[in-house]
């Protein structure tokens, strides 16, 4: 019953126009005065923020944040696939007949996900990784691997939150909620990096200008709040690192996994 009724307010509560008005007040001028108090909320470290907290002009300015420079140094292995984004994994595995299984308890399809790609075969064997940013993060997100920006889609959909109650008791939220997919092809096929939006959350948003051509590490987009990405390695292109599992947390430009030569 509680369950439940949780549900039901979480489906009452998202819907685009509260996000979008969110994100109206979250620009504003004089949500500036709330930065503080935001950090000190959620344990935010301001000291490794790029710029001192009185120069942030708004709290979205502070959700978008760089680092100083050197604070994520990126993985130097020259096949290394790195982490795009600070976040934790919920959700690790293999992707068997283009099923990613037992995401918190749901089952997804690469299908529903890339929302009917032409693209979507090359990952039908392939590995998938789901990283979940929460206030407390970092929301820049940066290119897991060099490589050309093959294709981008916007796909429009719901504004669920993402976190884990969200995951497990909402149905499908990480192929139901509106999401932005960036197609990187690198020297032995091609992965691809799902940013999935979420409750609170107003955009996501390219950086500008979007380059074609991607060093790892380079910035790619941020989301304004947390969400999750949702990695996609090709079939037989991709070994994880062997410690990482649900749970463990990652930082931006540490490595993930390797690349390699599809058998």
């Amino acid at each position: 019953m509680r369950r439940a009724t949780f549900r039901l307010l979480t489906e009452l509560s998202s819907r685009k126009w509260i996000s979008q008005l969110t994100g109206r007040i979250a620009q504003s001028k004089i949500s500036k005065h709330w930065i503080s108090r935001f950090a000190k909320l959620y344990g935010i470290s301001i000291h490794d923020a790029e710029k001192a907290i009185e120069e942030y002009t708004s709290l979205n300015d502070f959700f978008t944040r760089r680092l100083k420079p050197g604070l994520r140094p990126i993985d130097s292995e020259m096949n290394s696939l790195v982490s795009p984004v600070d976040g934790l994994i919920t959700g690790i595995g293999e992707i068997a007949d283009g099923q990613l299984l037992n995401v918190k308890g749901q089952d997804y399809t690469v299908e529903e996900l890339l929302n009917l790609s032409p693209r979507m075969v090359n990952y039908a064997q392939g590995f998938y990784m789901v990283l979940y940013l929460s206030p407390t993060d970092y929301h820049r997100i940066h290119s897991p691997i060099s490589g050309k920006i093959l294709e981008t889609e916007h796909i429009p959909g719901k504004v669920y939150p993402v976190n884990d109650f969200g995951l497990r008791y909402m149905k499908r939220t990480l192929s139901r909620n509106e999401r932005l997919i960036s197609y990187i092809k690198h020297q032995y096929g091609e992965v691809a990096v799902v940013k999935v939006g979420a409750m609170n959350v107003s955009s996501i948003r390219y950086v500008e200008p979007l380059p074609r051509q991607l060093e790892r590490g380079q910035e790619l987009a941020y989301f304004e709040f947390g969400s999750t990405v949702v990695l996609l390695m090709e079939s037989g292109t991709f070994r994880p690192r062997g410690d990482l599992m649900t749970n463990s947390r990652v930082k931006m430009g540490e490595a993930i996994g390797t690349i390699h030569k599809s058998k």
